[in-house]
C-alpha cells in the first residue's frame, strides 16, 4: 500500500511517499481502508524530533482518518463496510490503518468523510478541555486564540453548540471569515485583543481563554479573564512556552487547566467512545461541521504539512487517500 514515511528529523519537506506492507488484521484491532485523513499539528512536530513520543524512524504519521472498515474483532459493534471516524494516533497516512477499537467511531448517514476525518483529534481534545477541565456553562463567554486553525475552529464551534459566547482571536484580517464561519459571535485581531475583550465585556473580562498557540498571548489572556476565569492550555503553536506567576492568579481567583488529552484517555481507553456519544446528538443536528480547508493528494503530504508549519492554515487540512 501507499504511505508516508517520516525517514528523517529534517521537518515537514522532507515526508517521503513509499510502498509498504498493509497491516494485518489481529483480535485486537480494527483494519480500515482510509479514504480521507486529517492533518495535525503534532505531525509537523513529528517531522523535527520535536514532539513528546518520539517514534524510531522511520514511521507512518497520521492521527485521525475516516473510512470503512474492512474487518473488525466480534463484540466491537463494527461490521465491514461500515463507515467510521477514527483515532490511531499514528500510521493514519496510509491506505490502510489498524486501529484499537475503543478509537473507531461510527460515522453518522450524514456525517461526510471529510468532517470525519476532521474530527477525532481537534474535537475530542476540545470536548475534553471545554467540559472536563473548563467546566463551560451555558451563556458563559469564551475567548479563543488561533481561532481560524483546525483546533481554533473545533474549539469556536462546540462551545458555540454548549451554549457559550464566542469571541474569536485571529491574526489577521484574512482569518476573520473563518473564525467567523466556524460560528464565533466576534472575531478580533491578535495585536490587540486585550482592548477587544474589554470593549466587547463591558469590561468584565470572559469565563474560559482557550489557548492552543502560548508564547506572547499569555499575560494578555490572564488580564481579559472574568473573576474566577479559567485558561486551558492546549499547546505552544506559537514556539515558545509560556512561564506564569503564581501570585498573578490570586487577584482574580484564576484557573490555569493544561490540556493534556491523549494523557488521559490513554489511562481510560473507553472515554473516548464515551466523548463520541456525547457529540454525537450534536454531529447529527448538524451543530458540528468542521470548517474545511485546504485539501492534498496524499502524495503532497509535506505541502500539507508546510500550510500548519508556515501558519496559512483555514480551517482543518485534509489529505485524500484514496
Amino acid at each position: 500500500m501507499r504511505a508516508v514515511h517520516i525517514t528523517s528529523h529534517a521537518g515537514p519537506a522532507a515526508v517521503e511517499v513509499v510502498e509498504i506492507d498493509e497491516p494485518a488484521a489481529d483480535a485486537d484491532s480494527v483494519v480500515i481502508d482510509v479514504h480521507v485523513a486529517g492533518v495535525t499539528y503534532p505531525e509537523v512536530t513529528q517531522s523535527r524530533g520535536q514532539y513528546h513520543l518520539r517514534r524510531a524512524l522511520p514511521f507512518v504519521p497520521g492521527a485521525e482518518v475516516a473510512g470503512t472498515v474492512r474487518s473488525a474483532p466480534p463484540n466491537t459493534g463494527l461490521t465491514a463496510g461500515q463507515r467510521v471516524a477514527a483515532f490511531p494516533g499514528t500510521g493514519g497516512y496510509a491506505e490502510t490503518v489498524a486501529v484499537p477499537p475503543a478509537a473507531v467511531f461510527p460515522l453518522p448517514y450524514n456525517v461526510s468523510f471529510d468532517t470525519g476525518a476532521a474530527l477525532p483529534m481537534n474535537y475530542l481534545t476540545m470536548h475534553f478541555g471545554l467540559v472536563r477541565r473548563g467546566h463551560l456553562k451555558p451563556g458563559d463567554t469564551v475567548l479563543v486564540h488561533g481561532a481560524a486553525g483546525g483546533v481554533g475552529t473545533a474549539a469556536v464551534q462546540l462551545a458555540a453548540a454548549l451554549g457559550a459566547r464566542v469571541i474569536a482571536v485571529v491574526s489577521g484580517p484574512d482569518k476573520i471569515d473563518t473564525a467567523k464561519a466556524a460560528g464565533s459571535d466576534d472575531v478580533v485581531l491578535a495585536g490587540d485583543f486585550e482592548e477587544g475583550v474589554r470593549q466587547l465585556t463591558g469590561e468584565r473580562g470572559v469565563d474560559l481563554v482557550v489557548d492552543p498557540v502560548g508564547g506572547d498571548r499569555l499575560t494578555g489572556s490572564l488580564n481579559s479573564l472574568a473573576r474566577e476565569g479559567r485558561y486551558l492550555v492546549v499547546g505552544a503553536a506559537g514556539g515558545d512556552v509560556p512561564q506564569v506567576r503564581i501570585d498573578s492568579l490570586m487577584r482574580k481567583n484564576l484557573d490555569v487547566s493544561g490540556i493534556g488529552w491523549g494523557a488521559f484517555w490513554a489511562e481510560q481507553p473507553s472515554f473516548l467512545r464515551e466523548q463520541w456519544a456525547e457529540l454525537l446528538p450534536l454531529l447529527k443536528a448538524g451543530k458540528l461541521s468542521p470548517v474545511l480547508g485546504r485539501r492534498f493528494p496524499l502524495d503532497q503530504a509535506a505541502r500539507a504539512l508546510l500550510e500548519l508549519d508556515q501558519r496559512r492554515a483555514r480551517g482543518k487540512v485534509l489529505l485524500d487517500v484514496r
